[in-house]
Order: structure tokens, then sequence, then C-alpha cells
């Protein structure tokens, strides 16, 4: 089916386009042309078409698109160099929020609901930027309020890896009081199986950051008590959740027979983030925007999205609300749902605009 004008707003309004997939949307704005909108997805396997998830392939894509004056909105793969900002003047590449947040929640989760509980700590990250800066992040955190932690091991298995045996022998002999990993591909519901069957998770805490992306690969059979469990902007089954998330959960899974998670949120609010941008633009100029007209009215708008309110900051980065929480395996699904939730607000977990986060985790006020 053609999308024209008349009728995007009303299909973006009811989240038909948003589909669940990582990317962005890159409309084409030509006034007497159909609105198109092109998405860039991994389609297949950890070492495949990568997609705007990933940094590296952000890095390639956004300057390219700020030089065609390409309207172009990412939910994913922030164009950082590990945490150095490499666009801090975009006019047409809208981000996502920092990918560290998550990483700065579950750190302070971690002194919230462990402290005094752990003094030997391993960590098992992927082996590329993210995977290091939340790392490094973790240990700097516990450091910052006054943990008394020794590091005991550091895994570093590459993205895909499915055989984790070796790493997982190398944890269970070090003897951690804690672990903390954000991997999040299908290397984490494949490490959470086999570490379980090794007993490397008796009386152990863990600080997964990250783990909704796998929530429904994450079986109670083999998950543990209490993780501090990331659901990024995203917690499918929260109680207080809005009309449009409860209609869109249970819309989802109708259709697909599984939670969705937070890349969900992050595809609706790109478009829905596009949508009022448009809307703006046009009620000023009177008629259909430019691509540079739509740029220049997103930031600041406050849209409703899957997870909550989110908007783009003036630097064209996102700000939206996270979720984590102790997890449960007391409730009706195969997989843990969270026992509380805690909350935060994205301008609690990253950076502010022209900062540099290394010096900012040093002395920003965070909600411990």
């Amino acid at each position: 089916m053609k999308l024209t004008r008349r009728n995007f707003s009303k299909f973006a309004g009811t989240g038909v386009l948003a589909a669940a997939a990582p990317g962005l949307f890159a409309p084409a704005l030509a006034q007497d042309k159909p609105l198109r909108i092109g998405i860039i997805a991994p389609r297949s396997g950890a070492e495949a078409v990568h997609g705007l998830i990933s940094t590296g392939v952000s890095l390639g894509v956004a300057p390219v698109a700020e030089e065609e004056q390409a309207l172009l909105v990412m939910w994913d793969g922030t164009t950082q160099d590990g945490v150095k900002e490499m666009m801090p003047n975009p006019r047409y590449v809208f981000r996502s929020t920092d990918n560290e947040c998550e990483a700065v929640m579950g750190s302070l989760l971690a002194i919230k609901y462990f402290k005094g509980k752990f003094k030997r700590v391993a960590g098992i990250n992927p082996d590329y930027s993210y995977g290091r800066n939340n790392w490094e992040a973790f240990r700097q955190i516990l450091a910052r309020y006054g943990i008394e932690a020794e590091f005991v091991a550091e895994q570093w298995p590459k993205v895909g890896t499915m055989d984790l045996t070796s790493h997982i022998a190398a944890l269970k002999a070090a003897k951690p009081d804690l672990i903390f990993s954000s991997m999040l591909f299908a290397d984490l519901p494949v490490f959470m199986k086999q570490g379980h069957a090794a007993g490397l998770f008796d009386g152990v805490k863990m600080v997964l950051p990250a783990a909704g992306w796998q929530i429904n690969q994450l079986k109670k059979e083999f998950m543990p008590e209490g993780v501090v469990f990331g659901h990024n902007t995203l917690y499918f089954d929260h109680p207080q959740g809005s009309a449009l998330q409860k209609a869109f959960v249970a819309d989802y899974m109708d259709r697909y027979k599984e939670a969705p998670h937070w890349e969900a949120d992050r595809a609706y609010f790109a478009l829905a983030a596009y949508k009022a941008g448009v809307e703006a633009a046009q009620k000023a100029a009177s008629k259909w925007p430019t691509p540079e007209q739509v740029a220049q009215a997103m930031p600041a708008l406050e849209v409703e999205s899957l997870g909550g309110k989110g908007r783009f900051r003036k630097d064209k980065i996102a700000e939206q609300v996270f979720y984590q929480g102790p997890s449960t395996n007391t409730n009706k699904y195969d997989f843990p749902t969270l026992a509380s939730i805690d909350t935060f607000q994205a301008e609690q977990l990253q950076k502010p605009p022209g900062a540099d986060f290394w010096e900012w985790i040093k002395s920003a006020k965070m909600p411990v």
C-alpha cells in the first residue's frame, strides 16, 4: 500500500508503521510523490548485516546522510566512537539515547540492591566498544560511591560466540560474589543456560542491564531469582503502563506469541517524533515541509511512545524513560518479570550536550 501525506498521520498514530526491528526511518519527502520510509535493519545472524544497531555501521551511514541532507532518525547505534561524540552539531541526523544509559542504571541498582552483599566481582561482556564501555562504567560507578570490590575476572567473548564453556569455567574458578554482563544478543541465553548447568550462579548476584532484549529466550528453568534485569525503554508488563502500551503489548503478544522488547518502543518513538515534526513544520509553513524544516521542528517536541513520553534534545539525541529492577520467576510466563520496577529518566543516565562521558560520570548527580 502506498503511504501518502494524506494518510500518514492516520497510520502513524495507530503504530501500524512502527515495525519492531532495529534500524532507522529515512523519509524521502518529495512533495508530489508518496511518502516513502526506508529502514536499515539486521536480517539474520549475529555477524550478518548489523543495520543501525551498531555504532560501527552508524558511524559510516550518519555522516553520509548529513552530507546528503537526508533526514535520518536512528533508534539505536548511537554515532559515538567509544563514548567520544563524533557528530556534535548534526542538522539532519537524530540519534537514540546513549548506549551506556542502561549500564549506568544497572550499576546504580547494583549498589541499591546488593550493597554490602558482594566483594568479589567478575565481568563477562561482548568484545567491542559497547561491552567495554559498560564494564568500565560499572567499575567507575562502584568506585565513585565507595564500594570496595575486588575485580577477579574479565571475560570478553566475541559477538556470536555460542560455546561459552571456557569463559564460564574461568568465571567459576574466580569465585565471584557478583557477575556483571552487558551481553544482549543470542549469546546471553546461551551463557545463562550453560552457566546454570555449571552451577556458576549458585549464591552469586547478577547484573544484566541489557537482558530485556532476550526476554523470551531467558527461561525460568535456568534463570536465577533477583537478577538486576534491564528493559531499557519498554517494560512490557508494567502495571501502570499507558493505554497505548497495553494495547500494543496485547496486540503484539496475540500476533507473535511472545513479549515485545524495547526495540519496538524505539521504532515507535522514532516515527512518532517524525510525525510530530512534520505536523509542527507543516503548521508553520502552511504546506508540506521540507526535510530541513522537519529537522528544525523535531527537537524538544514531546511525544507519547510505548514506554512513556520522550523527546529529542537540541543536539538531536533522544531522552526517554528507562526501566530495570530485580527479577522474579513468580509469574504467569515462562521467563522472568520484574519483582519491582525502578524508573529513571534518560537525563539522569546520559551525559549532557557537549560533555565527556568519563568526566561526567565522575561528578554527575545520580539517583542513588
